[in-house]
């Protein structure tokens, strides 16, 4: 029979909670839960960039996605992909994007997303950078998103991603 020694134990337990809370990628807010926040990396030069994630809301009352502010871009703002006579437009969100009680909402590429305008450095695959969320009722959120690379259409299963 193998033994442990509590003071080798503890040690070993303690870095593995670590290094599950560094992996982990999801954020809790209240009744919000902020899953696989990520962006695509972007070409020296570039001014924008987008970012995206999923919000799942366990309340009993709706809640909104009104704004954010990181410091790798000058301005972060929401917006949204429409057919417009036969034409994919992006439109800037005003008054937020509603995320039902009970209910979830997805910002992915071709639909609501973020957009991180006038950035101040390249977005690079592998790193991770702040992002903070204001909600209309959980308040502010700071996330960590995850730069994928250029032709991501989804946050990344395994790697450093994975839970």
């Amino acid at each position: 029979m193998m033994t442990f020694h509590p003071k080798i134990l503890a040690p070993v337990a303690v870095a593995g909670l670590l290094a599950s809370a560094a992996l982990a990628h999801d954020h809790q807010a209240g009744t919000l839960s902020i899953q696989h926040p990520w962006a695509r990396e972007t070409a020296p030069g570039q001014a924008v960039g987008g970012g995206f994630l999923a919000i799942v809301n366990a309340g009993a009352s709706e809640d909104r996605l009104l704004s954010g502010t990181s410091p790798v871009a000058a301005e972060v703002q929401l917006h949204t992909m429409m057919m417009d006579g036969g034409v994919m437009r992006m439109r800037q969100v005003t008054g937020g994007i509603a995320i039902p009680a009970n209910g979830a909402v997805e910002l992915k590429p071709g639909g609501f997303h973020i957009m991180f305008m006038g950035l101040k450095r390249p977005l690079r695959q592998g790193e991770r950078f702040p992002v903070t969320l204001r909600f209309q009722r959980a308040g502010n959120v700071t996330v960590q998103f995850a730069v994928q690379p250029v032709g991501s259409t989804g946050p990344m299963k395994g790697g450093h991603d994975s839970h």
